[in-house]
């Protein structure tokens, strides 16, 4: 086939991998009102990988090319298997190696035995696109119950903008989500081609239309040091300094530690908390 044959073909496959999905299989609500046409819609589609409708309505009318990222993004929201993936890659003229899967991330071992010594200071890691990689016990009991989240779904950005309780949690929530948007955007710019991490911006995009605000002004910020305010159910009022240490054997992966002076309430509060988690236990995480 010649190149605007390729188009046209990478448009109807792209087609019909769209008629062949409903909401409810990709997250979206469905209203049960019955539709014009089987499957998603273009404007669904294009929501979810985080492209616009025009962009997307020109490249199913074979008028465009789409880049290897796009691609990738696009592979994910159709739920294309292996072998589909390479045939839409190839009729795009695109080399995936860039696009394929990276390993698996896996805390470090020195990182889970500094986690597991810190009994009076809550600790997470976190790798590429803000992914919790582990935790330890006072982090679960301060933040959330992080073994009770299915691990694909285990990132801070998302649990921030998804879970109703975070915006009881932080006193200044819409501050830390602000933050958090600007920080996976700093992520983005890292990693563009990482189909994980367009996903969440996308499922996120279509989800809350503040992070969809905040992502289009295009703000950046690094995971450094900062200060929080919670509202803790059982330690009440908490004032915590949060400082970032990156694993010099694996510079994706950072610890995220939170403290607070000797002497001050909060301080004290951590104490509380501690003595509460003791007597409701939750998982530490296990890198085994």
């Amino acid at each position: 086939m010649n190149r605007d044959a390729h188009l046209n073909e990478l448009g109807e496959f792209l087609r019909a991998r769209r008629a062949e999905l409903s909401p409810r299989t990709v997250g979206l609500p469905d209203s049960g009102t019955p539709r014009r046409v089987p499957g998603l819609r273009r404007e669904e589609v294009a929501q979810l990988a985080a492209i616009s409708t025009d962009f997307y309505t020109r490249l199913e009318q074979g008028r465009i090319q789409a880049s290897a990222p796009v691609l990738a993004a696009l592979a994910r929201v159709l739920h294309l298997n292996d072998d589909q993936r390479d045939y839409l890659f190839g009729l795009a003229g695109k080399d995936q190696k860039r696009s394929r899967r990276r390993m698996l991330q896996k805390v470090q071992p020195q990182l889970q035995r500094l986690l597991d010594d810190l009994t009076a200071t809550p600790a997470i890691v976190m790798g590429r696109r803000m992914d919790i990689l582990a935790w330890n016990v006072l982090a679960a009991a301060l933040v959330t119950d992080f073994g009770r989240i299915p691990e694909k779904h285990r990132n801070y950005v998302r649990l921030v903008f998804t879970d109703p309780a975070m915006r009881t949690l932080y006193s200044d929530w819409e501050t830390v989500a602000r933050t958090c948007a600007a920080q996976l955007r700093m992520e983005a710019a890292k990693y563009p081609d990482d189909p994980r991490l367009t996903a969440l911006v996308g499922e996120l995009s279509v989800q809350d239309p503040q992070f969809r605000q905040w992502w289009a002004a295009h703000h950046v910020a690094t995971l450094s040091v900062g200060t929080k305010m919670l509202h803790h159910p059982v330690a009440g009022d908490l004032t915590l300094d949060w400082d970032t240490l990156t694993a010099s054997t694996d510079p994706d992966q950072q610890l995220v530690i939170w403290t607070a002076e000797v002497g001050t309430p909060t301080h004290d509060g951590l104490r509380i908390l501690a003595s509460w988690a003791a007597d409701h236990p939750m998982a530490a995480s296990d890198s085994t």
